[in-house]
């Protein structure tokens, strides 16, 4: 598996086509107020960091990063492709974003997920990447089928 992450070309079908997939396989998870995915025009938005994960010619995976307030980022449509599940392209996926973040010198990165089984894997990628449960944060309010998490990142060093 040869992996290449790139920064999202909007102009190219195949990403409408997965983020489209992306919106319908939530679609059944909760009502449609308890589904916070982004659709392809709010991914565009100039405060949106949208990376593609490439699996030779086909997208294995999205991430996104939305400026919520200097130094705090929510983590936003992160999906792998059902056929590239399981092989560790969400968690390369999670970690280019930490470190995107990070090399900007992001203090905080929070997200909600659901609380339904369908969403378990994800939570356990983000817990075993030092995520922990937090309150809700910005526009969002306490929901039964949503969970946030909040990971605080490293402060950089100076020179000393």
């Amino acid at each position: 598996m040869t992996i290449s992450l790139r920064r999202a070309d909007f102009l190219d079908p195949r990403l409408s086509v997965f983020l489209q997939a992306h919106l319908d396989e939530l679609r059944p998870t909760a009502p449609a107020e308890s589904r916070h995915a982004l659709d392809l025009d709010a991914l565009r938005h100039s405060s949106v960091r949208l990376w593609v994960a490439w699996d030779g010619e086909s997208i294995a995976a999205t991430g996104a990063l939305v400026v919520l307030e200097p130094g705090h980022e929510e983590l936003k449509s992160m999906r792998t492709a059902p056929a590239a599940r399981g092989r560790g392209v969400g968690r390369l996926m999670l970690e280019h974003l930490l470190e995107d973040a990070a090399a900007r010198s992001v203090q905080r990165i929070s997200l909600e997920t659901g609380s339904v089984d369908f969403f378990a894997p994800a939570r356990r990628l983000y817990e075993s990447a030092g995520f922990v449960a937090c309150p809700p944060f910005g526009r969002y309010n306490e929901d039964p089928n949503s969970v946030y998490l909040s990971l605080a990142l490293p402060v950089p060093s100076g020179p000393a």
